[in-house]
């Protein structure tokens, strides 16, 4: 799409944002990873950071970023970049946010996040139920939220039973990776226990935060709903980059159970799978060995 349009649209947006009009002064590309591009666009109002994709390909995608940001920044518990809009032209989705400048960490960085954290999954949502009133995205998969009265039919059915069919019907996934999942279902209730829905970041791998123009810790890019905290806490865990102060920090205000770190692998088989349906590769051998050695 014509780079005139692109910023007629992030005008449009902005000036609506601050209701006034803005004249885009410059943009120049900054990384958006493999499903958006990204840029950060100078106008007469300051900087703001904005990114988009193909409307056709992710249909609502930043419309369900925006809401998830949204209920985090009310949230109150962790920075998250202010959504100043989002918009679609000639096929193009939209999103544009307030601009961060990261910078060096400050000190008790990781303790703040651990604790902001486990604040954060101390929101629960008005209905008492798991899942969210809306879907949304996790990477380019969707992501199913409709809500279940307890934990253990939520993560089954929306979350592993969603994944495993579209690995199936990809044909990534064969009749072992089944039996595997139905044997292993008659224990998974063994490795959560009962706690209200935590309000979830979703998404919240070593990528997926950043330090704040204070030394503070911000995270982006959610797939938020409404879950069990560990499926947080595993994904952190999963690629790592998270210090051992951040989780002592958010037990001292949060405690965990004994068997948490268990049950966080039990939780990190809904990314996993998400990466066996994404990338393949090796991905599969390491659900398998969870669930072989869990079932």
């Amino acid at each position: 799409m014509p780079q005139s349009q692109i910023q007629d649209q992030i005008a449009e947006i902005i000036s609506r944002s601050l209701g006034e009009p803005v004249t885009i002064t410059g943009m120049k590309p900054i990384g958006g990873g493999c499903i958006n591009d990204a840029q950060q666009v100078e106008t007469d109002k300051g900087r703001f950071f904005m990114k988009y994709n193909s409307a056709s390909h992710y249909p609502g995608m930043f419309e369900a970023e925006a809401r998830g940001l949204q209920l985090l920044e009310d949230a109150g518990c962790l920075k998250v970049p202010a959504v100043i809009g989002h918009g679609e032209t000639n096929n193009q989705s939209i999103l544009v946010l307030e601009y961060i400048a990261p910078a060096a960490q400050k000190s008790g960085f990781w303790q703040e996040f651990g604790e902001g954290l486990a604040r954060m999954h101390q929101q629960q949502p008005d209905d008492g139920r798991f899942g969210l009133d809306h879907d949304n995205y996790i990477g380019s998969l969707p992501q199913g939220n409709r809500t279940h009265d307890d934990w253990i039919s939520f993560f089954i059915s929306e979350r592993l039973e969603a994944q495993l069919k579209l690995a199936r019907d990809n044909g990534r996934a064969g009749k072992e990776l089944s039996t595997l999942f139905e044997k292993f279902y008659r224990y998974v209730t063994d490795f959560f226990p009962e706690e209200p829905p935590a309000l979830l970041h979703g998404d919240l791998w070593g990528g997926n935060y950043m330090t704040g123009e204070e030394g503070e810790p911000v995270i982006i890019d959610p797939a938020v709903y409404y879950g069990h905290r560990y499926m947080d806490l595993g994904m952190s865990k999963l690629f790592g980059g998270f210090s051992a102060a951040f989780y002592d920090a958010y037990n001292e205000h949060y405690p965990l159970d004994k068997g948490w770190q268990e049950g966080t692998e039990i939780a990190n088989l809904y990314p996993l799978m998400v990466h066996v349906n994404l990338f393949g590769g090796g991905y599969p051998g390491q659900v398998k060995n969870i669930l072989r050695r869990f079932a």
